[in-house]
């Protein structure tokens, strides 16, 4: 696979997934202490307010600052453009990979950015200076995706190399390396305090393990078996949204090794759509789909609430904001733009 295609879109076969579904303590999902709805919204109004252009290839991944100031997309044309999260201004472009970038992830105090890139190396970037700081080599073939982890100072990264591995962000030296899967890996994640990592595959397989000893600490696997395009920790670690190439997301507990809700009515089953949680006003799953929309779900009753619309090509990639009602979505090419998408209150 070329850089031009970037291996942030690989083609798969479609399978078919199950259902089912049971009760998750909302407050236990995401949060941390006590959670009252009251003055939530029943649901959300998302609106389009930009939509920002500047990428000549698909957008593959887009990711908010944890300060919330600003918005990372990184595209199959090589680079990654941060923009100004509440009106899209742009900021700057990083520029260093020589292939399609898959990933980017941003450090804790929202100072680092890291990039997966199918030219086989993560890159580590200073967001003040705009400067590449550290090139981190190992893989073997395309990186497809990359985290830090809480305390920022390791950083996870999977490949079609079929390993997961973990790096130093000092040093730059990888540190690990976890046989991981027998296929691709397409994701990887910390849990809130960096104990665990998280790695979904091509194989079908969702692994845990441990940050430290590297070691496997469970296996969970769908009936069916589908590909799986993304995974992501809940805010609190106590469950695991998982994305698969059958239309599915699924809600796993981490402790009962079984998924607990099942998201459908999305298109997935050829790309790795990013999905996401939306906790700063209700409690949403987020997702991208191959329709060209983005899906937004009641995380509870798995009712579709929200459906929007803008982008003409599959999106790829979405994100929320840390504190504000703001949704980014990022699409493929004959798109190739980042929209950014505001909460507006419904007036009666």
């Amino acid at each position: 696979m070329s850089s031009s295609s970037s291996s942030s879109i690989p083609p798969s076969p479609a399978s078919s997934g199950g259902a089912g579904g049971a009760g998750v303590d909302s407050q236990d999902t995401l949060g941390d202490g006590p959670s009252s709805d009251a003055g939530k919204m029943v649901r959300p109004n998302y609106v389009l307010k930009y939509t920002m252009k500047g990428h000549t290839k698909s957008i593959s991944s887009i990711k908010f600052s944890p300060d919330g100031k600003w918005l990372a997309s990184a595209s199959a044309d090589k680079t990654v453009k941060l923009w100004n999260a509440l009106d899209g201004r742009y900021e700057m472009t990083l520029e260093g990979h020589s292939g399609g970038i898959s990933d980017v992830s941003w450090s804790s105090d929202s100072e680092l950015i890291c990039s997966a890139s199918d030219d086989k190396t993560v890159k580590i970037w200073e967001v003040k200076t705009g400067e590449m700081i550290k090139t981190l080599k190992g893989h073997t073939n395309y990186v497809f995706c990359c985290n830090f982890n809480p305390q920022s100072n390791k950083i996870v990264s999977g490949s079609f190399d079929e390993t997961v591995r973990i790096f130093d962000v000092k040093t730059g030296k990888c540190v690990k390396v976890l046989p991981a899967h027998s296929d691709p890996v397409s994701a990887v994640d910390f849990n809130r305090d960096g104990t665990l990592i998280v790695s979904g595959s091509y194989d079908g397989l969702l692994r845990i393990w441990d940050a430290t000893s590297g070691q496997c600490l469970k296996t969970l696997i769908e009936d069916d078996n589908p590909r799986i395009s993304f995974v992501k920790f809940s805010p609190n670690g106590k469950f695991i949204l998982v994305g698969t190439q059958d239309n599915h997301l699924r809600l796993w507990s981490y402790s009962q090794g079984k998924p607990l809700k099942v998201y459908s009515g999305h298109k997935n089953e050829k790309f790795c759509l990013f999905s996401t949680f939306s906790v700063t006003s209700g409690k949403w799953i987020v997702s991208g789909s191959e329709d060209h929309n983005i899906y937004i779900w009641n995380l509870q009753t798995r009712e579709i609430v929200q459906v929007l619309e803008g982008h003409s090509a599959v999106v790829l990639a979405v994100a929320c904001h840390p504190t504000e009602n703001i949704i980014a979505s990022g699409a493929l090419e004959d798109d190739m733009t980042v929209k950014i998408w505001k909460h507006q209150e419904i007036t009666e």
